[in-house]
């Protein structure tokens, strides 16, 4: 079991960037897929990016690649979501969550969730 612990949130303006942290304390973080979704106001939560246990295992949402890259350190039992060229429509609760092994885009996939963190893109 692991618990995952979102920070790194905050406002910029169009075009900033923000590195989005997940903690997960727990045994065997390593072997966790970690996704990310976020959830604009008055908007459903959506897929945004994901790595599985395998590091080289990495996915986004069209919406964000090439702007977005998720990493792992194992070592820290965190996951990164370094965003850049941030725009308005970004603007979301982010949220983390774990599952075993490989990467999922649903979130009936994930097990364990993180509380969100904010971000608020300004134009």
């Amino acid at each position: 079991q692991v618990q995952p612990v979102e920070s790194g949130g905050g406002s910029v303006q169009a075009g900033g960037s923000l590195r989005l942290s997940c903690a997960a304390s727990g045994r065997l973080f390593s072997t966790y897929a970690i996704g990310w979704f976020r959830q604009p106001p008055g908007k459903e939560r959506e897929f945004v990016a994901a790595i599985g246990w395998l590091e080289r295992n990495v996915d986004y949402a069209d919406s964000v690649k090439d702007r977005f890259t998720i990493s792992r350190d194992n070592r820290e039992d965190t996951v990164y979501l370094q965003m850049n060229n941030l725009q308005p429509e970004g603007t979301a609760v982010y949220y983390c969550a774990a599952r075993p092994r490989d990467i999922g885009y649903y979130q009936r996939q994930y097990n364990y969730w993180g509380q969100g963190t904010q971000v608020t893109v300004s134009s």
